[in-house]
């Protein structure tokens, strides 16, 4: 007997992009085998863009631009052998790439107060939604701002720009296909604010007059070029050009002034765009003969226990006059009362206060005088102690080298010993090497520290280290050692030590801390780079390393903390290593919005609603409908996992009241609900009208079935409905029999089957994963029988 013919390899199902090249291949045991291609139950023998190619044992269907037409059902036979797939042709929102380039490289530059227009044409299988959204948010029609969108093209208008509108855009296309986001950048250029007040006289005087102001919050997208400064004589109505100032001096003086006269000055900022408005100061009057300035706060020569010595320096400012004296001022320590120290103006620089009371704490100040008068007070001087010097500290004990590495030694030592007068205020840590007679300071320490670590040094390197105590007297005895650093710790290439506690993958909650703790070895210690989506860390974030671990930390998450960070440990040899991770912040969702009830197909209502503000950064957000039956019934879920914005309810009892409720769902929990407020009811079936055919006598028209329009394949997205339909002829009027895998569908309540004059549908509701498979619809009549057979495919949203 002749061996049978069998499948070394069967057909299998693809999935192309419109305009991308398809191939269905199959392999027989049998090189004679003569094959004949079918698509959609139908023989091919040519086709568009199709080509039948044989090599050996292996049969080809080759299409080189898949189109809209090409999507079916094919099958091949060959002998004993039959084998059957899919082609499904996806084509998802495209735009012109070099459009897409242009106007995501380059920013659009408006003026304010003209019109801008974006215009976005694109390609792809409608409909296709278009969305557009500034900070996240999306815009919709207002009194200044008009979203429209044609089939192929979306446009954002805005009639009246200004500085409000400047920013990042993003416009998001999606259907069945996929989701194509483009962002776009736009500025707004204006001319500045106003310079940022107030206005601050910085001197005046007889002679001139300096005022300050600070650069303009915004300065309009275009920089500020120069200030101009103007100028108003108290009663008069007209304003002076006194002066222009480039753009790094916020600052004017003007010796156009007389003595107690009353000024008003203003200030503009300018770029290229035109003047700001102007920033206006209050009333500035020149003054007459000028008084000193404040001297520096005087500083303590010595003290007693009833006296203490003070000196100072003359003002910076000696206003109109030559000084006279100057008034000297004392006040105990934490009171608010000053009390002169003389009765008449010291004309020395220097004075010794005498009659104080011992071990009593003093501040003093001063204020230089000359014919104008007695100027402005100095800040008061470091507090001093009225009490007999005290005696310097002792030496410290027991200084010694707890530990030391290759780049460092720490000290340890205890207090000296305490006497009558020789209180420790602190430390003084100094270092030398050992080919040098000079000292240089390492630390000064507080008096609660007795240990300190010298870092910086070389392996090996041998030193001498001295400590001392620190008094109010100055500084005691030093205590002194040699110490050496130890050898070089062997190189050892930066590694990170990722474990189970290290997660490549973290979800947050917004508002929760952000925290990542890695441990690592490597020596010498590796300098530590973090990165967000390849760029620097937010200014929020903290990143430290200790005790062999980096961790970075964000106390409050926020959305945009979303993204992909990386770490890299690098040991300035060239050895590096980086890793890793995604941070998804999330919340629990908002709420849906309103909901709508519509009535399309009979004892059917399908429930639509706006979507939930959170599905701009919640990409796993989904919706559950449910549904009661009387105002204080218990709710009954319907729909679950739903991941569009519509439900169709199938099993509606008419003259029954009815309440939806919709909320949406994430990982985190459930929103908040949107309900329905009024009952809704189906409506009373309307009269079936039927148009009777005449009959008449004569030639027998008998014709067998047959399919004027046979069924296609379908792709829909889980939750939506799916419409299936074909045309049939043939007398009498064909019986239509719908069969999903063989399985009689007529009496299933989740299908809905019409017949209008020849057009047959099926109507699929809230399609799930389980509706997937091959559906066939039989006509039959007297005279015979004809079938078709179509693929539906579910895609998930």
């Amino acid at each position: 007997s002749v061996p049978r013919c069998y499948l070394n390899k069967q057909l299998a199902t693809v999935r192309v992009l419109k305009g991308d090249p398809a191939e269905l291949s199959c392999t027989v045991s049998k090189d004679n085998v003569t094959g004949t291609w079918f698509k959609d139950g139908l023989k091919l023998t040519s086709m568009d863009g199709v080509v039948f190619e044989k090599k050996g044992l292996v049969h080809k269907l080759i299409i080189n631009k898949a189109e809209d037409i090409h999507a079916g059902k094919y099958r091949f036979e060959g002998g004993d052998v039959k084998t059957e797939a899919s082609i499904f042709v996806e084509d998802p929102p495209q735009v012109d790439k070099v459009l897409l380039k242009n106007l995501t490289s380059v920013p659009t530059v408006a003026k304010a107060g003209e019109g801008v227009k974006l215009r976005i044409p694109f390609e792809g299988r409608g409909p296709i939604r278009a969305t557009w959204l500034k900070d996240r948010m999306e815009l919709g029609d207002d009194t200044r701002i008009r979203v429209d969108k044609t089939d192929t093209c979306t446009t954002l208008s805005i009639s009246s720009c200004d500085r409000r509108d400047c920013g990042d855009y993003k416009v998001r296309l999606k259907n069945d296909s996929g989701v194509l986001e483009i962002n776009l950048k736009l500025v707004v250029i204006d001319k500045p604010q106003p310079p940022a007040g107030p206005i601050k006289i910085v001197e005046s005087s007889a002679n001139n007059i300096t005022i300050q102001w600070k650069p303009p919050k915004d300065d309009g997208g275009k920089p500020v070029q120069r200030y101009l400064v103007e100028r108003q004589q108290v009663g008069r109505n007209d304003w002076e050009t006194l002066g222009e100032t480039p753009r790094s001096c916020t600052s004017f003086t003007t010796s156009k002034v007389e003595e107690d006269m009353s000024y008003y000055f203003r200030v503009r900022a300018m770029n290229a765009e035109g003047a700001s408005d102007a920033l206006e100061s209050g009333e500035v009057k020149a003054a007459g003969k000028a008084c000193p300035g404040a001297p520096d706060p005087p500083e303590i020569i010595n003290a007693s226990r009833d006296t203490i010595t003070i000196s100072w320096k003359a003002p910076r400012k000696t206003g109109t006059s030559q000084i006279m004296g100057y008034i000297v001022q004392k006040r105990k320590k934490g009171t608010v009362t000053w009390l002169p120290v003389t009765n008449m103006p010291v004309k020395d620089k220097k004075l010794k206060v005498t009659s104080l009371k011992k071990g009593v704490q003093y501040e003093f100040r001063v204020a230089a005088v000359n014919a104008a008068g007695t100027g402005q007070p100095s800040d008061p001087s470091e507090p001093a102690f009225a009490r007999d010097p005290t005696k310097s500290p002792g030496q410290v004990q027991d200084l010694k080298v707890s530990s030391s590495d290759s780049t460092s030694v720490t000290l340890t030592w205890n207090k000296p010993e305490v006497q009558d007068g020789n209180d420790v205020k602190g430390y003084e840590v100094e270092m030398r090497p050992c080919n040098s007679l000079s000292w240089t300071k390492c630390f000064t320490l507080p008096a609660e520290s007795t240990s300190c670590r010298v870092q910086g040094l070389r392996a090996r390197e041998k030193l001498f280290l001295r400590v001392r105590a620190l008094g109010d007297s100055g500084p005691g005895e030093a205590s002194e050692l040699e110490a050496c650093a130890g050898a070089a710790a062997p190189v050892v290439s930066p590694r990170l030590l990722i474990d189970d506690t290290v997660k490549s993958f973290l979800v947050i909650k917004a508002g929760n801390p952000i925290r990542v703790k890695i441990p690592f070895e490597g020596s010498p210690e590796p300098v530590v780079t973090w990165l967000k989506d390849g760029l620097p860390l937010p200014s929020r974030a903290a990143v430290s390393t200790e005790d062999g671990s980096i961790q970075l930390l964000l106390r409050a998450a926020e959305f945009s903390d979303s993204g992909t960070y990386a770490v890299e440990l690098g040991n300035g040899l060239g050895k590096k290593e980086t890793f890793s991770f995604q941070v998804q912040i999330t919340d629990i969702p908002q709420p849906p919005g309103a909901i709508r009830l519509e009535e399309n197909v009979p004892s059917t209502v399908t429930v639509t609603w706006d979507p939930s503000a959170s599905e701009k950064w919640e990409k796993n957000l989904y919706y559950t409908v449910l549904k009661r039956e009387s105002q204080k019934g218990l709710w009954h879920v319907l729909g679950d996992l739903i991941y569009n914005n519509k439900f169709t309810f199938t099993r509606v009892v008419p003259g029954r009241d009815y309440y939806f409720r919709v909320v949406a769902k994430n990982d985190l929990g459930a929103s908040d609900p949107s309900e329905t407020v009024q009952p809704w009811r189906m409506r009373k079936t309307k009269a079936e009208f039927r148009v009777k055919a005449q009959k008449y006598r004569g030639v027998n028209q008998n014709q067998p079935p047959r399919f004027l329009v046979p069924l296609k394949p379908h792709v829909v997205v889980t939750g939506s409905e799916c419409h299936m339909s074909c045309a049939v002829g043939g007398h009498p009027a064909p019986k239509i029999t719908w069969y999903k895998d063989c399985r009689d569908l007529s009496r299933d309540p989740n299908y809905f089957c019409t017949n209008d004059f020849g057009v047959c549908s099926l109507v699929v509701l809230g399609v799930t994963k389980q509706d997937e498979g091959e559906y066939m619809v039989e006509a039959s009549n007297e005279v015979g029988r004809a079938f078709s057979k179509a693929f539906l495919a579910i895609k998930g949203n």
